[in-house]
């Protein structure tokens, strides 16, 4: 039986920030190909885990083009796998009500018990357990060795200030693939993370 993943997709400028100052995300450098590039990633996975603020982020902004009949196929199909999946929220401070409209599909753990929920999700099968940006919440499954894959997109902008991609002591990484996204001056590369090295 094959175990399941983790994997970490996350869009940086080239200076490594993932968020612009103030964690705005409307000054990063995305690209159309962006929104291909996660639904390729979103059609391969069994589980979405977020950090609070941007879990109820995604949600908002998928719930609304759901609901937007001006999407196209693409948007709609990401928008029906994003609030759909299984979700695993890691947060000391979000609880989930009943009338919720995640509440049929999300959890929450607390970051102390989150590197023991992840390790016993990747023993189960399923899709691909997926990371999209939110390094407070990837960062410390990458030192605890959790993390199988990280898929940083780097797109053509300097930003000066921000967040920053990565925080923790070094990590060992080995390339596994390098190419620009089609129609995109995206630079998509993809590393094996859990190397032990």
């Amino acid at each position: 039986m094959a175990k399941r993943r983790l994997v970490v997709s996350v869009l940086t400028s080239i200076d490594g920030y993932y968020e612009g100052p103030d964690k705005d995300l409307s000054q990063m450098p995305f690209e159309d190909a962006f929104n291909s590039h996660n639904l390729e990633l979103l059609r391969r996975a069994g589980t979405l885990v977020y950090g609070s603020r941007w879990f109820e982020d995604n949600w908002n902004t998928w719930s609304a083009v759901a609901a937007d009949e001006s999407q196209g196929d693409r948007e709609h199909e990401i928008a029906g796998l994003v609030l759909a999946m299984d979700t695993l929220i890691i947060s000391d401070s979000m609880a989930i009500d009943a009338d919720d409209p995640w509440a049929s599909t999300a959890r929450v753990v607390s970051r102390a018990a989150a590197a023991a929920e992840i390790s016993k999700l990747k023993a189960c099968e399923g899709g691909d357990m997926l990371v999209f940006g939110s390094a407070t919440t990837w960062n410390p499954l990458l030192e605890a060795g959790l993390v199988d894959e990280l898929i940083v997109l780097i797109g053509p902008a300097l930003m000066g200030e921000g967040s920053k991609l990565y925080q923790g002591p070094r990590a060992a990484l080995q390339l596994s693939g390098a190419r620009t996204l089609t129609g995109s001056q995206l630079v998509e590369l993809t590393y094996n993370a859990n190397t032990g090295g």
